[in-house]
């Protein structure tokens, strides 16, 4: 079995077959998908997918694209909105320098409030951070000090320092299709570097399809092919991947029941 960590089924991509797209995904082996929330005002039509389909569940919380939108989220609201019984994390959230969509001192403060939730729901939170390591770092410390928290830092495309100061935090990292990338050889050489026990794997569908579906729009069945390229950098076998990946993915969002477990009704 995999894991899709990361997807966004609720996406305009999707609408028009996405029984299909959890079909293919099924056929492919992934026995668990997350679909992330983006925006909190979204929330619903997120939650309604993973209530539609046993085998997915969903996070509730605002990109930081969008913060700027959502000013007024809180951490009551979002813990509250995380008590349902799909809801598996908090975000995603975090810091995106390199389309700076919102003004950063918001998306810090947006970033702080999901982290707070995320310590208050006991839940994990999904962290986005693009071209902001040194201030995704700086707010991760502080704010492990004032609480510990769960979490993983998806769809990474970071340095080395930026994983290891996550995983000294006890986060988990998570690795997208870029992993497949012809130029990507200093992101699989972080990924040789990370601990088994702290790896995931996610489309971030419908973005960022793996070689050899580069090009084309991207959905979870793909994360098969992530998961070679990655069970190949770890020296290890396919198994040994899906295995891993899945009892990690189980064990940080602690809410999703295991096939098998007797909760895949919705």
């Amino acid at each position: 079995m995999l894991i899709d960590s990361h997807c966004h089924l609720d996406f305009p991509e999707f609408a028009s077959e996405r029984e299909g797209v959890v079909e293919r995904a099924r056929a492919a082996g992934v026995g668990r998908l997350i679909t992330i929330s983006t925006r909190v005002g979204m929330f619903d039509a997120v939650r309604a997918i993973a209530e539609n389909y046993g085998d997915v569940y969903c996070t509730v919380g605002t990109h930081p694209h969008n913060a700027h939108e959502e000013t007024e989220v809180s951490e009551a609201q979002l813990t509250a909105l995380a008590r349902h019984p799909r809801c598996v994390g908090i975000g995603e959230a975090g810091l995106d320098y390199h389309y700076d969509k919102t003004p950063r001192d918001v998306a810090a403060r947006a970033f702080r409030t999901h982290i707070a939730a995320a310590r208050a729901s006991r839940l994990p939170i999904v962290v986005h951070a693009r071209d902001a390591e040194a201030d995704i770092g700086a707010i991760l410390r502080d704010e492990m000090e004032k609480g510990r928290f769960s979490g993983v830092l998806h769809c990474f495309t970071g340095s080395a320092a930026l994983a290891e100061l996550a995983l000294s935090l006890g986060l988990y990292i998570s690795f997208s299709g870029v992993l497949t990338f012809k130029n990507a050889q200093a992101l699989r050489d972080v990924a040789r570097s990370v601990p088994m026990d702290k790896l995931l794997v996610e489309t971030d569908a419908p973005f960022l399809a793996p070689v050899p579906y580069r090009g084309k729009r991207n959905e979870p069945a793909f994360v098969a092919a992530t998961a070679q390229v990655l069970a190949e950098i770890k020296g290890v076998s396919f198994r040994t991947i899906a295995e891993e990946t899945s009892a990690n993915a189980l064990r940080l969002f602690s809410k999703m029941h295991a096939p098998g477990a007797g909760a895949e009704a919705a």
